[in-house]
């Protein structure tokens, strides 16, 4: 297994280029932040964007915590990649990983400003700073429920950076971490009643929504919605659909991930 490691300070874009790295050398796996990424599917760890303080995100990235360690350990031994990139702010740190891990040692060292210009890392920063976006190398389907309701950019496509065919591929998913010093936020439930309410007023079939039962979960929401149909119309196919709607255009709106929506009719008017 040859090592590879990306070393930048925080905020400088690694996460984004880590995918344009991989595509230009051919490495199909990635150690990022807690999390071990196999052909941009995350096979093992927690994500140290999804810890409550700056302080248990450091420790989680350096997997000090020996069931998480283990773990990944044992399931990078499975799959026995080829190659594999370490992800930084340091060399300390991408060394001490690898240690941790139970890596050969690093035999490539690539630095966040060989691969990229001050301006594009001053962007890099200035997106984390203003904005608290984070980026995780992997697609928003594969962080579903850890992260629901923290997507800032649900899907993001990178095409044509110039850095290899398979970069064309790849999707990354853009985050606000849970310890971000922006404050905490939230989306209330009037918001997600809202686009129910609306999504209810375009569709046909239905008189009026009479209620909206929102259950929120670390994991995401599932929606009870009580309806009273229009007298002449399919009933089962017209809430179907406006079904159909709610889960994506809630899931799009808001970044909730839909465990499930039910929608009870109560009368037909």
């Amino acid at each position: 297994m040859k090592v590879y490691s990306l070393v930048g300070k925080s905020g400088t874009g690694k996460s984004y280029q880590a995918m344009s790295v991989c595509g230009k050398k051919d490495i199909p796996a990635i150690i990022d932040d807690g999390l071990f990424i196999y052909e941009s599917r995350i096979l093992q760890g927690q994500s140290a964007k999804r810890q409550a303080t700056k302080i248990g995100a450091i420790k989680t990235a350096l997997f000090t915590d020996e069931e998480h360690r283990k773990a990944v350990a044992e399931k990078i031994k499975e799959v026995d990649p080829d190659k594999i990139l370490i992800l930084g702010t340091s060399v300390g740190m991408v060394d001490k990983i690898a240690e941790r891990l139970e890596l050969p040692e690093i035999e490539e060292r690539i630095f966040i400003e060989d691969i990229t210009t001050k301006a594009q890392r001053n962007a890099a920063r200035k997106q984390r700073v203003e904005l608290g976006k984070h980026v995780i190398p992997v697609p928003a389907g594969q962080l579903k429920t850890d992260f629901s309701g923290y997507f800032l950019h649900p899907i993001r496509m990178i095409r044509g950076f110039g850095f290899g065919s398979k970069e064309n591929m790849q999707e990354r998913s853009v985050v606000r971490p849970t310890y971000s010093y922006l404050g905490e936020f939230f989306i209330s439930d009037k918001v997600v009643n809202d686009i129910v309410y609306y999504l209810g007023e375009q569709n046909k079939g239905v008189h009026s929504i009479v209620r909206v039962l929102t259950q929120n979960t670390k994991t995401g929401i599932s929606l009870t919605v009580m309806v009273n149909m229009r007298y002449g119309n399919k009933v089962m196919e017209c809430a179907r659909e406006l079904q159909q709607e709610i889960t994506e255009h809630v899931a799009y709106m808001t970044a909730f991930n839909i465990n499930s929506v039910d929608v009870e009719v109560k009368g037909l008017i």
